[in-house]
């Protein structure tokens, strides 16, 4: 349980996220480095939500009991893994081709709608099917026994093959948010990097 509280210091980075927002503007080289700085402020939202929320409905121990290995901890699984690891491994990404690239040729179009639709898409993958599924054999696993609940005949039921399709609008527009992203990279390298007074003139900032 105690894992669980780390969403309590992510409050406090998120309050010195929200700061830096504000004051974004008033420098060059912050503009240039609004879309890492957006994909991680994701990471603190999907770690207050994934792993704070999500998790700490799965740790406690009477909650072990009954919930441990259903679709509850997949859809903590999802939402923390990617949802902080993958977003943060993206926001470094773009962190890096700052100095790879040509960032005043960017394609902003792509990389936001990347940006939202593997949040959106993400979103409805845990709201829309992996946690209305593990609440019902959470509640399958109180009433009927928590071997019955992971049973092909509970699984199978209708209202649990229904929640599986209702998980599909969710991948379709996560997986057009990994195509956006990836057809954002192939621009960003097709332009190269190009030396301009306006890239030149921005300071570093310091690591």
């Amino acid at each position: 349980m105690i894992s669980a509280l780390e969403v309590v210091p992510l409050l406090v980075v998120g309050f010195e996220a929200y700061t830096r927002h504000k004051v974004e503007h008033e420098a060059e080289w912050e503009r240039i480095y609004h879309w890492p700085f957006m994909f991680f402020a994701a990471v603190l939202f999907w770690n207050l939500v994934g792993a704070g929320l999500f998790g700490f409905l799965i740790n406690p121990p009477i909650a072990l009991y009954y919930m441990q290995g259903l679709n509850t901890t997949a859809n903590h699984g999802h939402a923390a893994l990617f949802g902080v690891y993958g977003m943060l491994g993206l926001g470094l990404t773009l962190y890096c081709m700052r100095g790879l690239t040509d960032v005043t040729r960017w394609n902003q179009k792509w990389i936001r709608i990347s940006f939202w639709s593997l949040n959106i898409g993400l979103g409805m993958m845990t709201f829309l099917s992996l946690l209305p599924q593990g609440i019902l054999q959470t509640y399958a696993s109180i009433e009927h026994g928590y071997a019955y609940a992971r049973s092909a005949e509970f699984i199978h039921s209708p209202i649990m093959q229904a929640l599986v399709w209702a998980r599909v609008p969710g991948d379709v527009v996560f997986a057009f948010g990994v195509f956006a992203f990836a057809w954002f990279m192939v621009q960003a390298f097709m332009h190269g990097r190009k030396s301009t007074p306006e890239t030149a003139a921005i300071p570093k900032p310091a690591l």
